[in-house]
């Protein structure tokens, strides 16, 4: 099968045809990096970072582009607020993101290129724009795109710059010609970081940041750009402007973005104090846990965050992780209906959902086998199931080191105390003392401990 996916420009599900095959280009717009990342971030970086592994488990050879914003009026704001510098600030966070983002298991981009690194190539497109009409300086330093010149303007988001005229509001002060016309240049405010430019000291606006860095490490024309569906307009919508405008080449081949995140079915925000960031969600659940509720839901999709979405995704998983226990490992099958339903998940808009499915008909099948005693067919499923959750992301972990989990913090007895108890209780099987062993058995469960007894073996997990 063919992998399609939905363009967002072309508004409809697209076969996918590299310029360079097997090479494939994606650049997604990465975090503004003032604070700790929350669950909408975790969004786009897991259906990205899932994206890039299904392209990659598909042959091709991908460069994997996701940019840090290091400078803009957010960071420069709370750089203030907290008594240091805007490069103290940023390294804190982007040690954070990086944190975060191995946490729940993401793989670092090809390049994680930074605003503050690509300030000579922004202003090398800015001139262009400017001598090609599209740009114009203004009398306060400020530089600005003209969005009258550029006649496409709207095609991605299906806005009606017109439409957008007539809603518009200005300040008296602003020095723009037309509502729509968009920042690419800040003229220097007394105390802010600023650079030199030809319209003299200041710092670039933030669209024109993502125009410079695609173009310096994917070339004008790549195969995808992504990010989350905030960005499409105005963020994307300029992007396009400032690239098509300032080549004749063209842009992203394929755009791609991903749904909103609600908080228990509201639009997560800091004034309705529905806000999570991705720490506070660790605090009481496994990384994986937040990782598998991501997946769960296709990736265009709006998804609701809450707590009993949590606990489903956590028995979800478990429920997988109970399939593997004490499976030993094999050759997975590389080629029946398993991987094929998987893949034909993944290549119809990488629908997750799908492909988790199959990871549940696989566990499904790996407890009928052990039940029947069969085995190599036991062992042959189980590392298929690893094998396939591995391109998700999931699964990697040990399943008796899962199980024993009880969340993201540590709660009840300790792993010493259980494993002691368990000992006894074995202790007083092996000598026929099944009172004694009865007796044990209700004392773990009453601490939420349940037993799996095995041939041979006893192993616990908490509920």
């Amino acid at each position: 099968m063919t992998l399609n996916f939905y363009d967002s420009l072309k508004r409809q599900k697209v076969p996918f045809e590299p310029m360079n095959p097997p090479h494939v280009g994606i650049y997604v717009c990465g975090i503004t990096v003032y604070d700790f990342c929350h669950i909408g971030h975790a969004r786009m970086l897991v259906a990205f970072d899932t994206i890039v592994r299904h392209l990659r488990a598909s042959g091709y050879d991908v460069t994997y582009v996701r940019n840090i914003t290091d400078i803009d009026d957010k960071i420069i704001a709370r750089a203030v607020e907290e008594g240091e510098s805007t490069g103290e600030l940023t390294a804190r966070f982007i040690q954070a993101m990086h944190e975060d983002c191995a946490a729940l298991s993401i793989l670092p981009p090809d390049i994680e290129p930074r605003a503050t690194d690509a300030i000579d190539s922004m202003i090398l497109i800015i001139q262009t724009l400017v001598d090609r009409g599209l740009a114009y300086a203004s009398d306060n330093g400020d530089v600005y795109y003209a969005v009258h010149r550029f006649p496409a303007y709207g095609a991605l988001s299906g806005k009606n710059p017109d439409d957008l005229r007539a809603g518009a509001r200005i300040d008296v002060n602003q020095a723009k010609r037309d509502p729509l016309d968009f920042v690419l240049w800040k003229a220097a405010k007394p105390g802010e970081p600023s650079w030199d430019s030809p319209w003299g000291k200041g710092r670039p606006g933030w669209h024109i940041e993502c125009s410079a860095m695609s173009q310096d490490h994917l070339g004008p024309v790549f195969d995808i750009h992504g990010g989350g569906m905030d960005l499409k307009f105005p963020h994307h919508e300029n992007e396009i402007a400032q690239s098509c405008g300032a080549s004749d080449a063209g842009f992203a081949r394929h755009w791609l973005h991903n749904g909103f995140v609600q908080v228990d079915n509201e639009k997560m925000s800091k004034s309705l104090h529905n806000f999570f960031t991705i720490r506070d969600v660790l605090q009481r659940y496994r990384p994986e846990e937040l990782r598998f509720l991501l997946l769960g839901a296709h990736y265009r999709k709006p998804i609701n965050y809450s707590q009993d979405e949590l606990e489903q995704a956590r028995a979800g998983l478990r429920r997988l992780y109970t399939a593997l226990h004490e499976q030993p490992l094999a050759a997975p099958a590389t080629d029946d209906k398993h991987s094929a339903r998987f893949v034909a998940a993944m290549d119809d808009d990488f629908n997750t959902p799908g492909a988790i499915a199959v990871l549940f008909d696989l566990a499904r099948e790996l407890n009928r086998a052990r039940e029947k005693a069969n085995g190599d067919v036991a062992a042959r499923l189980g590392a298929q199931l690893r094998s396939l959750g591995g391109r998700l992301g999931l699964l990697q972990d040990d399943p008796q080191r899962y199980l024993k989990s009880a969340g993201g913090v540590a709660e009840g007895p300790d792993d010493a105390a259980i494993e002691a108890l368990v000992s006894e209780r074995s202790a007083a099987r092996k000598g026929g003392d099944w009172g004694r062993a009865d007796e044990i058995r209700d004392q773990l469960v009453a601490l939420g401990i349940e037993l799996l007894d095995g041939a041979g073996q006893t192993t616990w997990r908490r509920k």
